[in-house]
């Protein structure tokens, strides 16, 4: 092997000796221990089945009381009292 590929070895090796140690030193800082009853996966499944939204069921309504409906929040709409920065224009 000649003199700069044995550099280059011992530069990757150098490299991947620096690599192991600091994911070690990353490694030996962490916990372990499954003691716990509940994991991370456990509290997030508690909460969504919790934060559960329920739809309100209105009531039916004939074609007649929806369309006197819609009517009344026309008429509610030409009626209030500020038209300028509503950004409507009819």
């Amino acid at each position: 092997m000649s003199k700069e590929g044995k550099e280059h070895h011992d530069d990757e090796s150098n490299e991947q000796e620096r690599i192991e140690r600091e994911f070690d030193s990353i490694v030996s800082g962490l916990s372990l221990d499954e003691s716990a009853p509940t994991t991370y996966l456990d509290e997030l499944d508690r909460i969504d089945s919790s934060d559960r939204f329920i739809a309100p069921n209105p009531p039916r309504q004939s074609p007649r009381t929806f369309f006197l409906a819609a009517q009344r929040a026309i008429v509610r709409w030409f009626k209030r009292g500020y038209h300028d920065d509503d950004g409507v224009a009819l």
